[in-house]
């Protein structure tokens, strides 16, 4: 009988193998647990297939997922990213490093909207990188922003990897939306506050706007608040029906796509190509997400009725750790796997092993998930390999090199590196909200 111990190692040697020729990552991770489990468990290893795909494909949970991406896919191209950033811009006024300010604003409400991080990275770069730099803007603050301001849309709710997280640890995804608020909060003060006094101390990274020539009159003015306070009352409609328990996070999804249809129509870009683009468009995220959802927790499930929870709870317990050490390990494992791989699999394959395990020290699993999102998003924008880096790549300006995307991306990391930290050291900002709200 082989040991857990080397069944896991040749998992993982198997992983890192697949990925490096380029396998499609769903079909290597379950292909990898049916291969090595048909070897060592025979054809009893095939049982689990079925009740992996009943689990996953049937959950309500995770029905949530493609509303979600059909709604950021519409919203992206509805015109809510210029209304937003225009409002924006209007609203900060004349301030050094406003365009920067205005970024990880507006980038940060269309990342939460689209859910995930390439296409939050992508949306938000192609609205906003060009203008920064043709204003001058140094590229390495201009770049720095994108990625920190689009990253965070798997920290401000909606979000798809903690519906995953929810869905395969068995807790609310309102509370794990509601949870994540003030660590969300934090981080984009953090950000901002970063920009204003780097700018202060540095004015060569951010020239002041140039006034118009022709001043915007004041029905321009309205006009321009009222779209950016319309696209942020879609927002507000999506979380607030989940935190006043008037809708499940389902349902508020469908709230979202009848909202984004309704704010395309209110913006005129409303066209049945458009609503057939953004449908193809989810479609094939979805499908590629939910391809990778039943690889992960096929690999997960065989992974875990090896016994690897006993054998991660053993190992804890043999090395006699405080158990915010334990939680302080598995954060750098899990950032250790995101410079290879992407967060939806990072969430699959670590919170089933590691949530009972913080549970039985006496974490809160909410909490536990919230760090594990904080811990992602520094992971998959983390130089050589985190993978956010290469979706900047592919919308930069040719002279942009990925050496000016690893130095751009440092003092954010650290920032968001600081949050976890904060979060880590005080559970109750993650806690707190969630009692109040939905305890009474």
């Amino acid at each position: 009988m082989i040991s857990i111990e080397l069944l896991t190692g040749i998992l993982f040697a198997c992983i890192i193998a697949s990925f490096a020729l380029g396998a499609p990552v769903g079909l290597a991770l379950g292909g990898i647990a049916m291969g090595i489990g048909y070897m060592t468990w025979g054809d009893a290893l095939f049982n689990v297939i079925p009740t992996t795909l009943e689990s996953t494909h049937f959950s309500f949970i995770l029905l949530a997922i493609p509303l979600y991406i059909y709604m950021g896919q519409l919203l992206t191209r509805s015109g809510i990213g210029d209304a937003m950033f225009n409002a924006s811009q209007m609203l900060i006024g004349r301030v050094r490093g406003s365009l920067a300010i205005s970024v990880i604003v507006v980038c940060s409400m269309i990342g939460a909207m689209v859910g995930i991080i390439g296409a939050g990275i992508m949306t938000s770069g192609s609205i906003a990188l060009r203008p920064m730099l043709e204003r001058g803007y140094d590229k390495r603050l201009a770049l720095g922003v994108i990625m920190a301001g689009g990253g965070l849309g798997i920290l401000i709710p909606p979000s798809i990897p903690m519906i995953m997280f929810a869905s395969s640890t068995q807790n609310s995804v309102g509370r794990m939306f509601i949870g994540a608020l003030i660590p969300a909060l934090i981080t984009v003060v953090l950000l901002i506050a970063y920009v204003v006094i780097s700018c202060k101390l540095n004015p060569k990274r951010a020239p002041m706007d140039v006034v118009p020539e022709v001043q915007p009159t004041p029905k321009e003015k309205f006009l321009t608040a009222r779209d950016g306070l319309l696209s942020l009352l879609l927002i507000v409609a999506v979380l607030g029906s989940i935190i006043m328990g008037i809708a499940t996070p389902t349902e508020s999804g469908a709230i979202g796509v009848v909202g984004a249809i309704i704010l395309a129509i209110f913006f005129k870009r409303f066209k049945p190509r458009m609503v057939q683009k953004a449908g193809m468009q989810a479609a094939l995220l979805v499908s590629v997400a939910m391809w990778i959802i039943v690889g992960a927790s096929v690999f997960s499930n065989f992974h875990l009725l090896m016994g690897v929870q006993n054998m991660v709870a053993g190992f804890t317990q043999d090395l006699g750790l405080p158990p915010i050490v334990v939680i302080m390990l598995f954060q750098l494992i899990m950032l250790l796997l995101g410079f290879i791989i992407d967060e939806f699999i990072i969430v699959l394959m670590c919170a089933p092993i590691f949530t009972p395990i913080a549970v039985s020290l006496g974490y809160d699993p909410i909490w536990f998930g919230i760090l594990m999102i904080l811990n992602i998003e520094i992971a998959v924008q983390t130089p050589p390999y985190g993978f956010a880096l290469f979706y900047l790549k592919g919308i930069a300006p040719p002279g942009i090199t990925m050496l000016d995307i690893y130095k751009s991306i440092t003092p954010f990391v650290l920032l968001k590196l600081l949050v976890l930290v904060i979060v880590m050291m005080f559970p109750e900002l993650v806690t707190w909200l969630p009692s109040q709200l939905m305890d009474g």
